[in-house]
C-alpha cells in the first residue's frame, strides 16, 4: 500500500455555487482516499488521506479536471499528520475568516435540464425553475458567505423528499446543487392581472401570459437579476405603446428569439456572434439586421433607424416556457423584452415594488415568490473586427474579477454617472458590479448604495482608499467624498480613467505610456472645460494631453445633446461658415430658438468649450440630415454610422481632412521636462475643413450614406495621424482606443486597420465596456499608483486628492498640458 499521507488543499475562485464540493468528493472516492470536503469564507477546503501516490494525484488534477462552471484561482495544500480517517464525506459549510472565494454569475439553463424541462415523463416537466449544479441562479439569490442553501433566498423553500435524496446522492447532477426545487416544493408563479392587479383565473400562469402577449398586452416577466417588460415585438401597436408608457423615445428594444434559427433569419450571425448567443452568459448581442421578408418579423418600432437588432436567447427556465415548448398552442416566438423600469431608473426587483412602480406600463404582471437579493440587468456585447466588445457588462459576468497586472491596496472606485460601475479592489484582483444605471434619480443612488454593500460583503474588501471621478458636480464624486470618513479620495481625470482601464484589462504594467484615444461625450477636463475628443501620453501615474480636438461652444449643455442641430449651428459658427437657411440643421431650428441661439454663441453665454468626439458626431449627424432630435444617449451617432453602413461596398470618393495646428498658448517654461527644452503645446484637430467638405457635399446633393461614410473615413484617418506625430515625438507604438465613441463599430475597426498597417499595436476593449461603464477599473489603477507614490505625511495631511500638480506624467511634463 505504501506510504498514507494526509494533505489539507484550500482552492479559491468560483468554487462555490458549480459542484466543486461533489467534484471533490466523486474524485476522491475514485481514487480511494478518505477526508472531507466542505465550503468556507475562503473557498473549498479539503483533506485528504490514503496512499501518497493517489494523494499526488488528487492534487496534480483537482485544477485540471473541474467543473465547467468553475474557474480556480489558487490551490494551496499542506501536509498534515495522517489521522487513520476512513471514508469520505462532505462536511456543513464553515463561515469564519475573511471572504476570499468568489461567487459564480448566473448561468443559462443546461441542456440537460432543458431536455427534463420537455419530457412530460421527468418529474420536472414544465417547472419554471428547474437547474441543476451547472446551471440557473448564483449571483443574484446569495445572501452570503459560505455558499449554501441557507445563504441564499432559497432558503425559504424546504426541499420536499425526492429533492433532499437527489441532493444528498453523489451520483446525481444536482449532488449539493443549492437551488434545487421542483414543482413539490416550489417556488411557484402566479399571473396577476386589472387594477388592482389580482391572480388570474388562468390555470397555467406562463399559458395565461402567452395569451395576453399574443392579444397585444404589456406583460412584466419576473426573471434572475430583476423584472423585464415583454410584449410581441411583431405586433408594431404594442411594441409603440409599450415605449409610450416606458418614455423611452426612440431607444432600440432587446428582443428576446425561441431559438438560434429565429436569430439567424432576422440578422446577420457568423462564428463568434453565435458562440455568444448559445453560451452560459447568454447577453444580448447587437447584430446587423438583414433587409427583406424576413425583417417583416420584427415590427419597425423595435429599433427605428438603427442598424442593429439586440438578440438574445431564453436563459431561464421560465423564458422557455413563455416562448413555447414543441406542441404548445401558437404564440409569439420574438418578444421585445426590455429592463421594467421608467427610462432612468434602476431595474425592478421587488415584487411589490413592481406592481406600483409598474402600474401605468405593465397589463399583467408574471410574478414568483423566489427573491431576488442582487439586482442585474442583461448584459449587452457585440463583435467588433472579430472580437467580442462588451458594451454592458452584468449578468453573466458580474461578479467574477478580472486579474490586475499590479497589486492594489484595499479600494473602492466609484466610477462616472452614466452607466454608472463601480470597482473594488484587492491585490491583483478587481471587482466590478453589475450595470448600476445613471445616477440622476434618488433611486438608481439608493441601488448603488446596496450593491456597493453587498458586493463588499461576498468579496470580504474592506476599502481604506477611494477613487472618484474629478468633476466635482458628479453625484459618484459626492457620494465618495462623503462616504470617505477619514480615507482619502483619488479624484482621477476622466480619460485618464479611460485610457487606464483599457491598460488594465490588457495586462500592461504602466511601466511604458501608450498613446491613449479617448473618445466620447463629456469629460471633466483639467482647464475646466468639457472634454471628449483627447489624446493622451498615458501610464497609471500621470498623462500627457498631446492632442485634442478644437474647442467649440456647447450651447445650453444638455440642450444641445438633446438637440444635435444646435450642436451643428455651434460648430458652423466656430468654424466661420454659413448657417443658411436650406442646410437640414438650420431647417430644423425654429426660428426663435436660432435667433436667441445666435446671440447666445455671439456673448458666449452659457457656451461652455468642448472638445467632444461625440458631440462633432452629433454635428455632422444634424448637418448630414439624419437626426436632429435625439431621444436617448448617442442616438445621432448611432444613425449616423446605420447611414454609412449602406454606403458599404461603394467608393466614397473624396475624403474629408481635419486641419492640424498646434496650441502654442499652452506650451512653456512651466511645461518643460527638467534639464530640457520647452515642451510644445498640444496638437489641436481643427474639424472646420470636415464642416466645410460636409456643407458642400451636402449642397450638391451627395447621398448621405456617402457622407456619413466620408465622415467616418475621416475621424479614423485622424486617429492614425495624430497616433504617428506622437510616436514621432515621444516613442510609444503601442494605442488604446477607449471612450464610448469607439462602441461604434464602424469607426473602431476602421482606426484599427489603418494603425495596424502603420505598424501600430492597439488595444481595443474586450472584456470591459468602452463607455462609462469601464470607467471604475481606471480609476481604481490611477488611484493606487498615485497613492503609493504619496509621501506618508501627505497621505496624512491630505483627505482628498486632485490630478492636478504633483502627479508624475510620462515624458517629465506637467498633466494637461
Amino acid at each position: 500500500m505504501g506510504r498514507v499521507q494526509r494533505r489539507r488543499i484550500t482552492v479559491r475562485g468560483v468554487v462555490q455555487g458549480v459542484g466543486f464540493r461533489p467534484y471533490v468528493y466523486t474524485r476522491a472516492t475514485a481514487l480511494g482516499l478518505a477526508g472531507h470536503v466542505t465550503n468556507t469564507s475562503e473557498g473549498v477546503v479539503a483533506e485528504v488521506e490514503g496512499p501518497a501516490a493517489a494523494v499526488r494525484e488528487f492534487c496534480e488534477r483537482l485544477a485540471a479536471d473541474a467543473p465547467p462552471l468553475a474557474y480556480v484561482e489558487a490551490v494551496h495544500h499542506r501536509e498534515l499528520p495522517a489521522a487513520g480517517t476512513t471514508g469520505f464525506a462532505i462536511v456543513p459549510s464553515r463561515a469564519e475568516g475573511t471572504a476570499r472565494t468568489l461567487v459564480s454569475p448566473d448561468t443559462a439553463t443546461c441542456a440537460d435540464c432543458l431536455a427534463e424541462l420537455r419530457d412530460p415523463a421527468d418529474r420536472r416537466y414544465r417547472h419554471p425553475f428547474i437547474t441543476c449544479t451547472h446551471c440557473g441562479p448564483r449571483f443574484t439569490i446569495v445572501t452570503s458567505l459560505p455558499y449554501d442553501r441557507a445563504h441564499t433566498t432559497m432558503a425559504d423553500f424546504p426541499m420536499c423528499p425526492d429533492c433532499a435524496r437527489e441532493y444528498a446522492d453523489p451520483a446525481d447532477r444536482r449532488f449539493h446543487a443549492q437551488p434545487v426545487a421542483c414543482p413539490a416544493c416550489g417556488p411557484r408563479l402566479r399571473l396577476l392581472a386589472g387594477r388592482p392587479p389580482r391572480e388570474a383565473d388562468c390555470g397555467d400562469p406562463v399559458a395565461g401570459a402567452r395569451r395576453l402577449l399574443a392579444e397585444g398586452a404589456v406583460v412584466a416577466v419576473k426573471g434572475l437579476g430583476g423584472y423585464h417588460l415583454a410584449c410581441d415585438a411583431s405586433q408594431g401597436a404594442a411594441v409603440a405603446e409599450l415605449r409610450r408608457r416606458k418614455g423611452r423615445g426612440d431607444k432600440p428594444f432587446a428582443l428576446m428569439a425561441a431559438d438560434l434559427a429565429a436569430v439567424e433569419r432576422l440578422a446577420r450571425v457568423g462564428p463568434e456572434e453565435r458562440a455568444l448567443l448559445t453560451g452560459a452568459a447568454r447577453p444580448v448581442v447587437l447584430l446587423r439586421r438583414r433587409a427583406g421578408a424576413a425583417a417583416a418579423e420584427v415590427a419597425e418600432e423595435v429599433a427605428p433607424r438603427c442598424p442593429d437588432l439586440g438578440l438574445m436567447l431564453p436563459y431561464t427556465p421560465v423564458h422557455h416556457l413563455l416562448l413555447g415548448l414543441p406542441g404548445d398552442p401558437p404564440g409569439p416566438r420574438l418578444l421585445v423584452m426590455t429592463s421594467a423600469n421608467l427610462s432612468g431608473e434602476p431595474i425592478v426587483t421587488d415584487d411589490a415594488e413592481a406592481l406600483e412602480r409598474l402600474a401605468g406600463i405593465a397589463d399583467a404582471w408574471l410574478v414568483h415568490d423566489r427573491a431576488i437579493h442582487v439586482p442585474c440587468d442583461d448584459s449587452v456585447v457585440r463583435v467588433c473586427d472579430g472580437a467580442p466588445l462588451v458594451v454592458r457588462r452584468s449578468r453573466g459576468h458580474a461578479p467574477l474579477p478580472l486579474t490586475l497586472p499590479l497589486p492594489v491596496p484595499e479600494t473602492l472606485a466609484a466610477g462616472g454617472d452614466l452607466k454608472n460601475v463601480f470597482c473594488l479592489g484587492r491585490d491583483r484582483q478587481a471587482w466590478l458590479s453589475a450595470h448600476i444605471g445613471d445616477m440622476d434619480s434618488l433611486a438608481t443612488q439608493s441601488a448603488f448604495e446596496r450593491a456597493e454593500r453587498q458586493l463588499e460583503s461576498v468579496t470580504g474588501v474592506t476599502p481604506r482608499l477611494l477613487a472618484a471621478d474629478l468633476h466635482p458636480g458628479y453625484r459618484s464624486t459626492r457620494w465618495a467624498d462623503a462616504h470617505a470618513g477619514g480615507r482619502p479620495v483619488v479624484r482621477v481625470q476622466h480619460h485618464h480613467a479611460h485610457v487606464a482601464s483599457a491598460l488594465a484589462e490588457h495586462g500592461l504594467d504602466g511601466s511604458t505610456p501608450v498613446i491613449g484615444i479617448a473618445f466620447d461625450g463629456t469629460g471633466y477636463g483639467d482647464d475646466g472645460a468639457v472634454w471628449g475628443g483627447e489624446v493622451l501620453l498615458a501610464d497609471y501615474r500621470g498623462y500627457r494631453r498631446f492632442a485634442h480636438l478644437a474647442y467649440v461652444p456647447l450651447p445650453g449643455g444638455d440642450a444641445a445633446v438633446r438637440r444635435p442641430y444646435r450642436m451643428a449651428l455651434a460648430h458652423l459658427w466656430a468654424a466661420g461658415l454659413d448657417r443658411s437657411p436650406e442646410l437640414p440643421c438650420t431647417a430644423a431650428c425654429p426660428p426663435g430658438e436660432r435667433a436667441v441661439l445666435e446671440r447666445q454663441l455671439e456673448r458666449n453665454l452659457n457656451c461652455a468649450p468642448t472638445s467632444s468626439m461625440g458631440r462633432l458626431f452629433d454635428a455632422v449627424s444634424s448637418l448630414a440630415g439624419v437626426c436632429q432630435l435625439a431621444g436617448y444617449e448617442a442616438q445621432a451617432a448611432v444613425e449616423l454610422e446605420a447611414a454609412a453602413l449602406a454606403a458599404e461596398g461603394t467608393d466614397p470618393g473624396p475624403g474629408y481632412r481635419f486641419g492640424l495646428r498646434t496650441d502654442s498658448a499652452a506650451a512653456g517654461a512651466a511645461d518643460r521636462p527638467a534639464g530640457g527644452p520647452p515642451s510644445p503645446g498640444p496638437l489641436v484637430a481643427d474639424p472646420g475643413p470636415v464642416l466645410a467638405a460636409v456643407v458642400a457635399d451636402v449642397r450638391a446633393g451627395t447621398p448621405v450614406p456617402l457622407i456619413a461614410a466620408r465622415f467616418h473615413a475621416a475621424v479614423a484617418q485622424l486617429v492614425t495621424e495624430l497616433s504617428t506625430a506622437a510616436r514621432e515625438r515621444y516613442g510609444p507604438d503601442t494605442v488604446a482606443l477607449t471612450g464610448g465613441v469607439f462602441c461604434n463599430s464602424l469607426l473602431s475597426t476602421a482606426c484599427s486597420r489603418l494603425l495596424r498597417a502603420a505598424g501600430f499595436t492597439v488595444l481595443r476593449h474586450v472584456r470591459v465596456p468602452p463607455n462609462d461603464g469601464g470607467l471604475a477599473l481606471g480609476q481604481l489603477m490611477v488611484a493606487a499608483a498615485r497613492q503609493s507614490t504619496q509621501q506618508p505625511r501627505q497621505r496624512q495631511r491630505q483627505r482628498t486628492t486632485t490630478e492636478r500638480g504633483g502627479a508624475h506624467v510620462p515624458g517629465g511634463a506637467r498633466q494637461g498640458d
